[in-house]
């Protein structure tokens, strides 16, 4: 891990992956087009620019990078970007979409809308974080799409999140995956609770592949092995999870964004459960981890080719 995690993973799919053919939805902020252009030379996307072309071109003005290699495709807004990004995928025309200047439901409505797109699972969003202070890189899900997850949500979330681990990190040992809540103990009045404990049995009955799970934990007895002990938990987990799944969307996001403006943490984040991998990025995000979120991208593709997600 702290021989940075992100170039690392950026590095080795440059080395060993096909750029990925990747429709950019809305480019029309200058560091789009910087972001498109340092994943082209590091072979992480193969780019078709989808947005209106008088301000698609304004941005790489500003920019000061030539676009003229690249297509673009003129749309009215970036609502039609959105649709039209999806129309390609949907006929294979493009392996995956990376967000530009517009919201991440615009994206993701468009992607919901198509039937074709979508597997058995719901969609849902991870971070990949390095974080100086913890020892191996940290999955944190879900922090943008589902708002207040029930039990069969956070079955769809924690898989997701597993297979995600699994595409970056191989297979030679199954990744430990913490369930948080506000306690360790499940309480009948603390839903999050329940939910915990309802999917470790999930996962022993096969429910959820390929992980192993354990909770409910609070955050501190989850990532300290030192708080665990304190409070007499016997786990595989606590104190040394891969994987952290919040009870609702919000802690998820103030969990994440604490870790990076708080704990000088970068935060990679990718879009799961379609048939294609959405790649979002951050206007506070570091090049270096939009470079990350594309890598994700291109691990998540590669790892649906190969069948080991289902």
């Amino acid at each position: 891990m702290k021989t940075n995690c992100f170039e690392t993973i950026v590095e080795s799919c440059g080395a060993a992956c096909p750029a990925l053919k990747t429709a950019v939805v809305h480019p029309v902020r200058a560091e789009d087009i910087i972001l498109v252009a340092e994943a082209t030379k590091r072979k992480l996307i193969d780019p078709i620019l989808v947005g209106p072309k008088a301000r698609v071109l304004a941005a790489a003005a500003e920019a000061k990078i030539d676009i003229s290699a690249w297509t673009l495709i003129d749309v009215e807004h970036s609502h039609a970007g959105a649709a039209k990004g999806a129309d390609m995928a949907a006929n294979g025309e493009v392996e995956s979409l990376l967000k530009g200047g517009l919201h991440s439901d615009e994206i993701l409505h468009a992607i919901i809308t198509k039937r074709s797109l979508m597997t058995e699972r719901r969609i849902s969003h991870a971070y990949v974080m390095d974080i100086p202070n913890y020892h191996k890189p940290l999955v944190i899900s879900d922090a943008a799409v589902n708002i207040a997850p029930d039990l069969a949500v956070k079955a769809d979330i924690t898989q997701n999140a597993i297979y995600l681990w699994t595409a970056l990190f191989g297979n030679e040992r199954l990744p430990k995956v913490a369930l948080l809540a506000a306690v360790e103990m499940v309480n009948p009045n603390m839903q999050a609770t329940i939910d915990a404990a309802c999917l470790c049995k999930m996962s022993d009955r096969g429910q959820i592949k390929g992980g192993i799970l354990d909770g409910p934990l609070a955050f501190d007895n989850a990532i300290n092995l030192e708080a665990s002990k304190s409070k007499g938990i016997i786990s595989d987990v606590a104190g040394d999870p891969d994987i952290l799944i919040a009870p609702n969307l919000e802690s998820a996001n103030i969990m994440s964004k604490e870790l990076t403006f708080l704990a000088n943490a970068e935060a990679a984040g990718i879009i799961l459960g379609a048939r294609i991998p959405i790649i979002l990025t951050s206007r506070a995000d570091s090049l270096q981890t939009k470079l990350m979120s594309c890598a994700l991208g291109i691990k998540v593709a590669q790892a649906r080719k190969d069948g080991k997600f289902k």
